[in-house]
């Protein structure tokens, strides 16, 4: 029995997989696998890596915070922001990472502190993922349900 895997976010339906192996999970205590027949459980999502794998085929997104739901044989995740992987902007993403930087060294307002640190770790975020697949040449994609709909 595979995984039904769901990513949505707040502007739309990011990925949608009918039949996953696996999926690595950025929980905010720490990554977590699931398989099929996993426990129901629902947890918090913290920055990091969503890994959908299924066969030798995988995608890869960049989590923002949010929520996942699991069950025996789907998995459902609510993120603040997600991005795949494959659309990562590396110079948008250092153009960011810069700008909040330079708000943090130069120093904002208490109420803008949050905002520019959240935004220098969503650029942190997304400059790792995109290094490390560029170190990954051969990575097959999972054909997206939700792509070849537009």
């Amino acid at each position: 029995m595979p995984l039904h895997v769901e990513l949505v976010t707040q502007e739309r339906k990011v990925f949608d997989e009918p039949a996953a192996d696996m999926v690595i999970i950025p929980a905010s205590e720490g990554e977590m696998g699931v398989l099929p027949h996993h426990a129901p459980v629902l947890t918090t999502l913290g920055f990091g890596e969503l890994i959908v794998k299924k066969g030798n085929a995988e995608e890869r997104f960049a989590i923002y915070g949010g929520v996942v739901d699991v069950r025996p044989d789907a998995v459902i995740v609510l993120a603040d922001l997600a991005e795949s992987s494959f659309s990562i902007d590396t110079q948008a993403a250092e153009e960011a990472r810069e700008r909040a930087a330079q708000m943090l060294v130069a120093g904002v307002p208490p109420d803008q502190n949050r905002e520019a640190q959240l935004a220098l770790r969503r650029a942190e975020l997304a400059l790792r993922i995109q290094r490390k697949m560029q170190t990954r040449s051969n990575v097959l994609r999972i054909i997206n349900v939700e792509e070849t709909k537009e």
